[in-house]
């Protein structure tokens, strides 16, 4: 796995890598990126293509957003609100080996106003339900200005996190995309949950 890890962070010349938990807390999670494996089954999927615009809340150091749009083709929007972490995204942007359409935001997930553009959001636990639960009439508001087909992925999502997206109203779970075999097959949470707000 640590192989995998290095090597695909080489292929794309960026440093992901580690975990950093220094500016977590009850509410914000910490850094630590999703499998490049995980990423390659996300990508193989179909549910992401060239004409998407995916955001990731909590890009970290922004493997997602590179991986994704070096894979799709889609256009990527990181947003994370630790500067420090921000800074090494950016500096991983600057030796990224594709020309590929990403870009980074400073700030908090549950104040940003999710761009009209944007029809793919994807999650790692990167805070709470409490900030979630912001963050998701975030995303409700952006659909309303402009109505349209939106895909939500959430990996290796907590009972917390299920328990809140079945009550909301706005959304329909669509689908898993299965990764326990990645890992040994053992834990049930290895898995990316896709929900859907369709277009009216």
């Amino acid at each position: 796995m640590i192989d995998n890890e290095n090597a695909w962070d080489k292929r794309l010349q960026i440093k992901t890598t580690g975990r950093d938990a220094s500016n977590s807390d009850r509410y914000r999670y910490p850094y630590e990126p999703t499998p490049y494996n995980v990423l390659v089954r996300l990508a193989n999927s179909g549910f992401i293509g060239r004409k998407d615009v995916v955001l990731d809340y909590g890009c970290g150091k922004g493997r997602v957003d590179f991986f994704l749009s070096y894979q799709t083709k889609a256009k990527t929007i990181g947003i994370e609100y630790d500067e420090r972490i921000y800074e090494r995204a950016l500096e991983n942007k600057k030796t990224f080996v594709s020309r590929a359409n990403v870009e980074f935001v400073l700030t908090s997930a549950e104040i940003y106003n999710v761009p009209t553009e944007v029809n793919r959001c994807y999650f790692f636990n990167p805070f709470s339900v409490e900030i979630l639960r912001k963050v998701m009439t975030r995303i409700i508001e952006s659909y309303y200005e402009k109505p349209r087909e939106m895909y939500l992925f959430f990996y290796y999502p907590s009972e917390e996190y299920i328990s809140y997206l079945m009550t909301v109203e706005e959304l329909e779970f669509y689908d898993e995309i299965g990764c326990r075999e990645l890992f040994g097959g053992t834990d049930l949470r290895e898995r990316i949950m896709i929900f859907i707000r369709k277009e009216d």
